[in-house]
């Protein structure tokens, strides 16, 4: 535990300023996350220093294919998420409170260690949100850059401006989920909003960090070929016609329980990608 950043007094607690959420967090509560608590007027980061997952993996795993490919990194997780997707791929770990999973006491000196001992030229903060455990990751980030490894995002992007361009300088790639070209689907279905996303991507890419963007086609929600239209011409609209782009298949999980994508809506959308002027784009999980 430590205490958090981005966060100031409120009436009977706390409001914390990482993500657009603002959750006013009263005392002995939590955000909506479930890793930060008010413990005596103050913020804290419940899961610093006890990551829940570590793992030796492809770098394309993440997805990340046109970034340093065919070397290993370091993942990395501890719970919590700022989003809510009814159909998210790692509930078990990303929608429960730290002190419900399985972790392991690691300083972020430790990590770096285990990333240099092991011979892997990167870190991956990924299968949760990264951002709900930004001390963490944000402390691993910086001693990983002065041993000269690389930093990689996966994340969905949910965050506010200021804890983004702290952490900025440290990032060298980033695979950003966006959930769907719809605020309306962002709002319903994942509890957040789309255009924080989308700006925070814009940034990344000016601030020079390498970019893949990941879209997952969930059956009967976005994966109409609107859908993938929609944020192809957005990419190409900002620029970003040559970031990579991943359509992955959905698959029942959580709260969803529709059938999983149809390879024939893959392919589909993957036309419309090309079509649309989207120079890359793979397909995933299937």
């Amino acid at each position: 535990m430590k205490e958090a950043r981005f966060y100031m007094p409120s009436d009977g607690g706390v409001q914390c300023l990482l993500c657009p959420h603002h959750c006013k967090i009263k005392e002995g509560g939590r955000g909506l996350c479930r890793s930060r608590e008010c413990r005596d007027g103050k913020l804290y980061a419940l899961s610093y220093g006890i990551p829940c997952a570590l793992a030796d993996d492809p770098v394309e795993k993440k997805p990340l294919n046109r970034f340093m490919p065919g070397t290993r990194c370091l993942s990395l997780s501890c719970t919590g998420c700022n989003l809510s997707c009814r159909w998210c791929q790692n509930s078990s770990i990303s929608q429960v409170a730290p002190e419900d999973a399985d972790a392991t006491l690691l300083s972020p000196e430790e990590i770096v260690d285990i990333c240099l001992k092991r011979g892997m030229p990167s870190i991956a903060y990924t299968y949760t949100e990264p951002f709900t455990w930004f001390e963490y990751m944000y402390d691993i980030a910086v001693l990983a850059h002065a041993k000269g490894l690389k930093n990689i995002l996966v994340s969905a992007g949910y965050v506010e401006k200021e804890p983004l361009r702290e952490l900025l300088p440290y990032l060298d790639a980033a695979n950003i989920d966006i959930k769907a070209m719809d605020d309306a689907i962002y709002r319903r279905y994942c509890g957040a909003t789309l255009a924080p996303v989308l700006e925070n991507i814009l940034a990344m890419k000016a601030a020079g960090v390498h970019v893949e963007i990941t879209n997952l086609l969930v059956t009967g929600l976005n994966d109409s070929e609107e859908q993938v239209r929609k944020l192809c011409q957005w990419m190409v609209d900002n620029g970003l016609q040559d970031v990579p782009l991943h359509l992955s298949r959905y698959f029942p999980r959580y709260r969803y329980k529709e059938s999983p994508t149809l390879a024939s809506t893959l392919k589909k959308a993957r036309d419309v990608a090309h079509s649309a002027g989207i120079q890359t784009v793979y397909l995933g999980n299937i």
